[in-house]
C-alpha cells in the first residue's frame, strides 16, 4: 500500500479522508492544511504519493496545485493525485503535461463519495497512472476549440473514457458499441492528433494530452 502525504485546508474533510485511507490500509505519513507543509511534509516523508486539494492558505486560491506542479518539478514522476470542487485550467493543465502525464490525477471532491472508485483512482496514480474526472476533461476541452473541431463528438466521448484509464472493454461497456468499434475511434484519434501508432503503454496519456495542449 502506498504512502500517503495528505493536503487540505477543512480540517474536517482532512480527518475524514485520513480515516477513510487508514480504512483501506493506506499509511497517512503527514496530513498538513498549508502548501507550504505540504512542500515540507514531502522533503521529509519521501512518500508514494501526494494527495492534495487546490485551495490552500493564505490565499485559498490555488496554492496546493501550485505546490503539486513545483512539487513535480523537483521530483520528476511524484504521482500526485489533485482533490478540487473547480477546475483550476492553468495549473491543472501544467501539472497534467508534467512527466508526460504519468502518475497524476484530477478528481473533483464529489467522486470522494464512490469510495471504490476514489481508491481505484488512488492507487492507479500511486501505480503511474493517469485519471481525469470526466468534468475537468470537458471543461478544458472547452478552451481548446481548434484541436476540439478535428474530433467527432464519439471521438471526444471515447478519449473522454481514455482519460479516466479505461480500457477498450471499459469504454465500449460504457458507450454500448463494441471493442472493434473502441480501436477503431482510438485509431483515428491518434491519426487526428498526429500520434504515432507504435506500441505504448501511455498512448491513451499523451493522446489526451496532446490534445489538451492543442
Amino acid at each position: 500500500m502506498p504512502r500517503i502525504v495528505l493536503a487540505e485546508d477543512s480540517v474536517l474533510l482532512r480527518e475524514g479522508l485520513v480515516s477513510l485511507l487508514e480504512r483501506f490500509g493506506h499509511q497517512v505519513v503527514a496530513a498538513v492544511g498549508t502548501a507550504t507543509e505540504l512542500t515540507d511534509a514531502v522533503d521529509e516523508f519521501t512518500p508514494d504519493i501526494v494527495v492534495t486539494d487546490v485551495r490552500m492558505p493564505p490565499g485559498f486560491s490555488d496554492e496546493g496545485l501550485r505546490a503539486a506542479v513545483a512539487l513535480r518539478e523537483r521530483r520528476p514522476g511524484l504521482p500526485i493525485l489533485v482533490l478540487s470542487q473547480y477546475v483550476q485550467r492553468a495549473y491543472a493543465e501544467e501539472l497534467l503535461d508534467s512527466s508526460d502525464g504519468t502518475g497524476v490525477g484530477y478528481l473533483l471532491k464529489e467522486r470522494v463519495g464512490n469510495v471504490e472508485e476514489f481508491m481505484d483512482a488512488l492507487q492507479r496514480v500511486a501505480d503511474g497512472g493517469t485519471v481525469v474526472d470526466p468534468e475537468v476533461v470537458r471543461q478544458l476541452l472547452r478552451h481548446r476549440r481548434d484541436p476540439l473541431s478535428r474530433l467527432t463528438v464519439r471521438e471526444q466521448e471515447v478519449l473522454a473514457l481514455m482519460a479516466q484509464g479505461k480500457s477498450n472493454a471499459s469504454v465500449a461497456e460504457g458507450l454500448r458499441i463494441s471493442e472493434g468499434t473502441v480501436s477503431k475511434h482510438f485509431g483515428s484519434i491518434l491519426t487526428k492528433l498526429d500520434l504515432s501508432l507504435t506500441e505504448s503503454t501511455n498512448r491513451r496519456v499523451l493522446a489526451v494530452l496532446t490534445y489538451l495542449r492543442g
